[in-house]
């Protein structure tokens, strides 16, 4: 797509489903994959490490990030090490807080500095992110993944979080920067106006991304109109 092929932040999707996968990437400004617990409850995933397999052997030209699943450092190392194994477009998703509030910034250093490409997730402070490139080693790659749409969705104006993320992150070239929890299509020209490196969407998102870009005003009204007509008509509903 011409429109789409302008787009210069980097895309990943967000999600555990294989077949939604497949799917958006036949789309060539799609170059990554995203999970987590959550997504992979959703998805209905029977077997983590078959799983992961998977996706690793379907998409090798993409980067894949993994979360591990425990709280405890101990074995937050040996599942670390367990996905970076397998394969080297893995990046091990790191909570940069434990469910107890503990900072996981040493245990994201340890790893770095064996290493393994880190995503750090659930950041919603600076402070954090300032935790986050400050554990990683030079030379190594890694994504500092600020959780915007959760923040706004608390009623928070994001603007100067993402803008003094950016700024950070710009410093630390072991780093680069990922909006996540995408809300809307707008998000992706917000983030990237912005100078974020890496948006995170979902499957639905992107594929209004591809339906729906560069529509003028009057087709969206156009096709509204049009939607109520075909959902009467199924319905079989009359007024008269």
């Amino acid at each position: 797509m011409t429109e789409n092929s302008k787009l210069n932040i980097e895309i990943y999707s967000d999600g555990a489903n294989i077949e939604d996968m497949r799917d958006v990437a036949k789309n060539d400004f799609v170059s990554g994959f995203t999970t987590n617990p959550s997504l992979m409850k959703k998805a209905g995933i029977a077997d983590y490490m078959t799983f992961a397999k998977k996706v690793v052997a379907e998409f090798p030209k993409h980067a894949i990030s993994f979360e591990v699943f425990s709280n405890k450092p101990e074995i937050m190392l040996k599942e670390a090490k367990l996905l970076h194994s397998l394969g080297k477009n893995v990046y091990v998703k790191i909570p940069i807080i434990t469910t107890d509030g503990k900072n996981t910034a040493g245990l994201i250093k340890q790893l770095s500095d064996n290493g393994i490409s880190i995503n750090v997730t659930a950041i919603a402070t600076l402070e954090q992110v300032k935790d986050a490139v400050a554990a990683f080693a030079k030379g190594t790659k890694n994504i500092v993944s600020i959780f915007v749409g959760r923040i706004a969705d608390t009623g928070a104006d994001t603007t100067d979080f993402v803008n003094q993320s950016v700024a950070i992150t710009k410093e630390h070239p072991e780093a680069q920067l990922l909006w996540a929890s995408t809300r809307e299509v707008q998000n992706i020209l917000q983030a990237q106006q912005m100078g974020v490196d890496i948006i995170t969407v979902p499957p639905t998102i992107i594929n209004k991304l591809v339906a729906n870009r560069g529509k003028s005003a009057q087709q969206v009204s156009l096709d509204t109109v049009l939607g109520f007509e075909k959902d009467i008509k199924a319905s079989g509903l009359s007024i008269l």
